[in-house]
């Protein structure tokens, strides 16, 4: 399938040998017009700004910014289709596939490359760009990507079952069912699994809405705790509370949440004399 439609496309890449091979590639294309390329996250931002290309090569590890801070500043909604560029790390790609996301590793050969363009143009030209920002979410935040709504099962698939943790330009998923607990650090929430800790940059509130009520629980403005880990609900002097896990960590419960966790782990309420 070749578009009649002229594909504006920027390029995003440190690297000026993998620019100038993405250049090559573009120009033996038909209806293919390169409108930038640039060597930073910065200037990235700047050119789609700008530029409004309908598709972006973009590097995950650049200067200034990487190619997921790129997208979480021009925002999922106004990005245009994505392929992301990146050296070989089995997690980033992980990350991509169950995204559904184009990519390419380098080094890439002519035909993936030409697949990757291929795959793109036909969905630009089919205007299902709107899918393609359900994917970038998908990354961004860790959650699956929404189905064709086939069976109201499909539908009501709304909770998180993995995170997409950025390191360093590079992402690695971490399965939410890992996960032990969550604490707030600033504009960061920590994530805990066994004796590692991820940062995500995601409100707590957010958090708590995306993950299954029936796994996870806020028990402090600051602290998610997964559920089936909690050994102990504790009284401490002064009358706080706190959760200890099976692995040892203890954690502050909120009195104001303690009876919804009583609750949530079945524990009966004493009956208290007249």
């Amino acid at each position: 399938m070749t578009s009649l439609k002229e594909m504006r496309v920027l390029i995003a890449d440190d690297e000026p040998l993998a620019r100038q091979r993405l250049e090559d590639l573009l120009r033996d294309e038909a209806n293919v017009r390169i409108v930038g390329s640039v060597d930073s996250g910065t200037a990235a931002v700047d050119s789609i700004r700008t530029l409004a290309p309908d598709l972006v090569f973009l590097d995950i590890q650049m200067p200034g910014k990487t190619g997921l801070e790129v997208v979480r500043e021009i925002g999922v909604d106004s990005m245009p289709a994505t392929i992301f560029v990146t050296a070989y790390d089995k997690f980033a790609i992980q990350a991509f596939e169950m995204a559904a996301v184009d990519y390419l590793v380098k080094p890439f050969d002519d035909d993936r490359f030409a697949q990757t363009l291929e795959r793109a143009r036909r969905l630009i030209d089919l205007k299902q760009i709107g899918a393609l920002r359900e994917q970038l979410l998908a990354v961004l935040g860790g959650a699956t990507p929404p189905p064709a709504p086939a069976t109201a099962q499909a539908a009501a698939s709304q909770y998180l079952e993995r995170f997409a943790v950025e390191m360093r330009g590079k992402v690695r998923v971490v399965p939410v069912n890992e996960v032990d607990y969550i604490v707030a650090s600033g504009p960061y929430a920590e994530l805990h699994t066994g004796d590692r800790q991820y940062l995500i940059r995601e409100p707590m509130q957010s958090l708590e809405d995306r993950l299954d009520p029936a796994k996870f629980m806020r028990v402090h403005r600051s602290i998610i705790v997964r559920l089936d880990l909690v050994d102990t609900l504790r009284k401490e002097a002064g009358g706080d509370y706190e959760v200890q896990l099976k692995t040892g960590a203890r954690l502050r419960v909120s009195r104001s949440r303690r009876e919804e966790l009583e609750r949530r782990l079945g524990v009966t309420p004493k009956v208290r004399s007249a």
